[in-house]
Formats: C-alpha cells, structure tokens, sequence
C-alpha cells in the first residue's frame, strides 16, 4: 500500500463518471465534499496488501493518526489513488481495505471521510507549506506479514500437579528426553547437527526434492507412493477408531484472502504464508484442511442432537518454511496432513474428548516402539482457570511435560499440544498435535442449536493422530534407523513395506515355480514381486536386502519337489521352510487390520526400469 499524505488548508473534490464497472455507489455524502485543515491521504492499494490487511490496516491507521496528531488537522479524508502504482490490487481488494482503513480510524476516535472508489473525481488542494505537510509512505505486505513475535514463559508440569521452573529441572530432573526438549525449546540450545541417515534412508524408497519445483515440494517414487497411500488410509481407520461419528470430505487447496475469516486466519502463520495471485486476487494455500472444512461445515444445519462428529481429510498443505530448515520427510513447504476436526458443545466436552485423542496418539507412536514427551501451549486464561484439567492431561502422558504459557487472545486456541519424539540426530522432532479452538465457529460463522433452541458456536479439537503423512513415515524409518545404530537389521512394519515379499528362484530352472508362488501370494493380496533376471542369487538376496523387503523367498529344486518355500524373514533374520499356505498365513498375521494397498511396480523385476533412488 503507498500513501501521499497532505496536509491541506482546504480540500475539495467532485465526483464526475465512473472509472470502472465496479465503481462504488455514490450517496449524497460521498459524491463530493468541501474540507479545510484536513490531513488528505491519497491511498494506492497494492497486490497482495489483502493478505496481511489486520496488520497493514493497524500500521498505515499507526501513520496517519501520528501525522494527524502531529499537524493537529481537524479530520481525515481517505482519497483512493490509482496513481502511485502500477501494482494494483483488484476492485474488491482495494475497496475492503479502503473500507478497513476507514473503521479503523474511526474507532481510534479520528474525525474521518472517505471519498469514493472507482470513480473520475475532478479535485482542489491548497496545501500548508510547513515540513510535514507533504509525505509519502510505502507500507509491504511481506514485510508486515512476519510472524509476530509472543512472549512466552515456561514451566515444567509434573503428573502430581507440581511447577518446576525449567533451569531446575535440567539440574534435577529424571527425564532426559524431555531435558534435551527443554534445552532446544526453552534455552535455545544448538544441538548436534549433521546430515539424518534418516534422510538417506527415506531416499531408498523414493522420497525425494523435486529439483524442478520449488524448494521443499517433493517427489514421489513407485515405492514411496504406496507407503503415502498406506498412511493416508491408516490415518483415516485410525479416525474412526474413536467412535464418534466422522465424515471424509475433500476440497480446494487455495483459498482468496478477501474474505475475513481466511484472511484473519491467514494473519497468524505470518511469513510461513504461501500465496498465489489469481485474476481474483492473493490467495493463501492451506497450511492444513481448517479453511476447507469450516467453509463447508458452516453450511450445514448442526443440532446439539449432532455432536459430537468429526470431519476427516488427507489435505494438501503448504508452509513456507526456511529453506535452511527443510528436511526430506520432515520439514516441508508441501505435504499431506491428515487432519480431524472435532465439533464439540462446550469446553468441558472438548477436554474430555481430547484425552480420548491423547489415548490414540500415545497408542499409535507406542506401536513404532516409541513414546512421546509433550509441549503443551496454554493460554495464561487456560492456565489459570483449568490448571486441574492441564494436569489432568499431563497425567495421561505418564511423564513431565513442559509448557508454554502465552497471552490470552493471541490465537484462536486455548491449548494446543505438540507430541515429540527424540530422532536418532538427538533432536526433538514433532510427529502428533491437537488443540482445543474456542475462536475459528465464530470467525467462520459455524453455529449449532443447542437443546434450548438457540444458537451457540462449538468449541473444535484440531488433531493429526498420527501426524503428518510424511513425518509419520519419518517417526517409521526413524525408529528403523534407531534399530541400525542399535547393531540390529533396519526394519519398516510389514503393513508398511512396498514390496512384502520377494521370490528368488536359484535358477531360470526353477522359474516356472517361482510364478506359481508369486501367482498365489498375489491372489491373497501381498505385494510381492519376482526377480527373473538372470542375476547371481547372491545379487539378487543382496538387492532385497537394500530394499528391506520383510521376506524374501526362495525356491530351488527342493522347494520345487516338495511345493514348499525357503523364506528369510528379516525381523528376526530366520530362515525357515514352510508351506505356501503357512507363509501366506505368517504374512498375514504380521500385516494384521493395517491396510493393504495395491503395488506400484511390475510383478517382475525384469519388467522394473531400474529405479534411481535404490543403492546400486
């Protein structure tokens, strides 16, 4: 946004024709005006200026009102000017933070006019002559929209209800994980760095940066791909495991910041913001699925009888994060969030359907062999009014937890709460999350009747059980890493692996029957695949191994004889001879309810280009 502000003696204009067809409706106040000792403002609103319109609003209101006090003009005449700019934001954006410019004077109580946009307007200005009578000013959108920075103070909280200041946990406390969260989080500490040998190991089954996109959009692999769709279908039997009623939606990724929800919603991720520009204006792409589902959900007809329900969806989202921050799997500007909002009645219900969703979080990571310790974000309102409940849930953790306490009305949350797990660089690394959201019903008009019959907003559970698609599967490959350091053989659960069995012939002699094993397990829904090169058997057991397939599977002329299977199991790396019919039923079993997605890659390897992400 650029402004001319002049200081005039006095101030006339006259409204002649229209400019554009979306020019302003004239009134008998707006048509013309007559003004003396009036500080003008000629105003050109910029592209991209509605994306950050609080803040910019706040600090060009800030600039006008020093001026105006400063020069002791008697009122303030709002003049939109299409003239200090060729980047011009389109008629609607223009015209809202004009409008916004407008409130926003007037509650700080400035004598305040606005002449009217889109039109011709014929003007005379006689200007005063002294130093501050002529300004300009340049206010950025970008440079408003940096994340603000809040004021925290922090505590350590113990499941008996004790406070302990967080310099004296670190002298006295148990518990090192959450010792190594406290130095990051609270002291800054720079903690161990060097390149994750998790992140290579995440290149081994193809996730990788797309070099052609922008940084932190990556790309994804035939064996990556079926692990992304085995999650996303996880995530969602995991939903519905809390028995409450749920509903899978989909929707858009980008939303126009013109209107006031996304755009106040928008405000409080700052710089992390990704935004295009369209015919229609900026628009933000979604960080998570909150915009979609709270743009749908307030259309709906909801009764007190409804709730609580969720809605469920595997969202496309965006954060621009520091490119000295990305990190494959974990750290992205795009990713996929399976996320859930449940709509509650009040607070109380929230809290007691929240530590329903702390019992699924805790159980999911528990399943990888790994346990979380938790950074809980309170507002000093929560704080002080529901401590019992804080504690409460810090009890249902099992362990200490730290916690930040905010400024009350920062965010539209009360409570939001960050499950960490420490990865094998010694480094905290947030997988699950929810919050308890007292402020996005109002802000995007959801409303429910309740059992009196009149309308009130639900209070919201934000959550992402497993976390993030990609940072799930960062938690999977993590803890195999761990296995590795550990001596032991790096595994992924069998659910999980692209490729679950593989079948090895020891000679094209026994190929015929390497088929008919690869026939029926594939009739039984395993992903499984053979290799039919003509490779040494030690090459091709080797090559399973790089792609840590769970059981690779061989057949040679006493397997042939007696229809039976030589399998290497590698958990527990056995080796044991077992009927077709027994091993289908071993895999099985190890799969257990996760879901089964269909391969990504041809049945015979020979048919597979060779893909660039596996170690040659």
């Amino acid at each position: 946004m650029r402004t001319l502000l002049i200081h005039a003696r006095n101030f006339e204009y006259n409204a002649l024709e229209k400019a554009i067809d979306a020019a302003e409706v004239l009134t008998s106040e707006n048509s013309s005006g007559k003004f003396s000792n009036a500080l003008v403002v000629f105003i050109t609103v910029e592209k991209g200026d509605a994306s950050a319109l609080h803040t910019l609003v706040g600090n060009v209101a800030d600039d006008i009102v020093k001026v105006f006090t400063s020069v002791k003009a008697d009122s303030v005449v709002l003049y939109p000017y299409a003239h200090l700019s060729k980047n011009l934001a389109d008629s609607e954006e223009s015209l809202l933070l004009l409008s916004e410019l407008e409130i926003e004077l007037k509650n700080r109580g400035i004598k305040v006019y606005r002449a009217p946009f889109g039109w011709y307007k014929e003007f005379k200005l006689d200007c005063f002559g002294h130093p501050l009578s002529e300004l300009s000013r340049e206010f950025k959108a970008e440079e408003v929209k940096k994340a603000k920075s809040i004021e925290k103070r922090y505590i350590v909280l113990l499941p008996s209800g004790e406070v302990v200041e967080p310099e004296r946990y670190l002298k006295d406390g148990e518990d090192q994980e959450l010792k190594i969260l406290i130095s990051k989080e609270v002291f800054r500490k720079e903690l161990p760095g060097g390149e994750p040998e998790v992140s290579e190991a995440c290149n081994r089954f193809g996730f990788e940066w797309e070099p052609m996109s922008d940084a932190g959009h990556m790309r994804y692999g035939p064996h990556a791909t079926v692990m992304v769709e085995a999650v996303s279908s996880y995530a969602w039997e995991v939903a519905k495991s809390l028995g409450i009623p749920l509903m899978r939606v989909r929707g858009t990724n980008m939303f126009n910041t013109k209107f006031k929800p996304i755009r106040e919603h928008a405000e409080l991720f700052g710089d992390r913001l990704y935004e295009v520009e369209t015919d229609r204006g900026t628009h933000v792409l979604r960080y998570a699925a909150c915009h979609q589902q709270f743009a749908m959900v307030k259309d709906w007809i909801i009764s007190y009888r409804d709730m609580p329900f969720g809605v469920f969806e595997v969202a496309d989202s965006y954060r621009y994060e520091q490119p000295g921050e990305l990190q494959i799997c974990f750290r992205l500007r795009k990713f996929s969030m399976p996320d859930l909002h449940i709509f509650t009645r009040d607070i109380q219900e929230a809290l007691e359907l929240s530590k329903l969703v702390q019992r699924k979080i805790h159980e999911e990571i528990w399943k990888l062999g790994r346990k979380y310790i938790a950074l809980y974000n309170v507002t000093e309102d929560f704080y002080k009014e529901r401590f019992n409940d804080l504690v409460k849930l810090v009890q249902g953790d099992g362990r200490p937890a730290l916690v930040a306490i905010l400024p009350s009305g920062v965010y539209y949350w009360v409570l939001n709460v960050e499950y960490i797990v420490i990865d094998t660089l010694g480094k905290p690394a947030e997988i699950a999350t929810f919050q308890i959201d007292v402020g996005n019903a109002k802000r995007f008009g959801i409303k429910y009747v309740t059992e009196s019959g009149e309308e009130s907003y639900p209070i919201i559970i934000h959550t992402a059980i497993i976390g993030s698609i990609e940072r799930y599967i960062y938690a999977v490959i993590d803890t195999a890493v761990s296995r590795k350091k550990r001596g032991q053989v790096p595994t992924i659960p069998t659910w999980l692996a692209p490729i679950q069995a593989r079948i090895i012939p020891v000679s094209q002699k026994y190929l015929d029957y390497a088929k008919e094993v690869l026939n029926y397990l594939v009739s039984c829904g395993i992903r499984a695949d053979l290799d039919d090169r003509d490779l040494s058997l030690a090459k091709k057991i080797r090559e399973a191994g790089v792609e840590w397939i769970p059981y690779c599977i061989v057949v040679g002329e006493r397997e042939y004889s007696t229809k039976t299977v030589n399998v290497r199991i590698r958990e527990d790396g056995t080796q044991k001879v077992m009927k077709l019919e027994e091993l289908v039923e071993v895999i099985k079993k190890d799969i257990g309810s996760y879901p089964q997605i269909p391969q990504a890659t041809p049945l015979y390897l020979s048919k597979r280009p060779t893909l660039n992400y596996l170690p040659k």
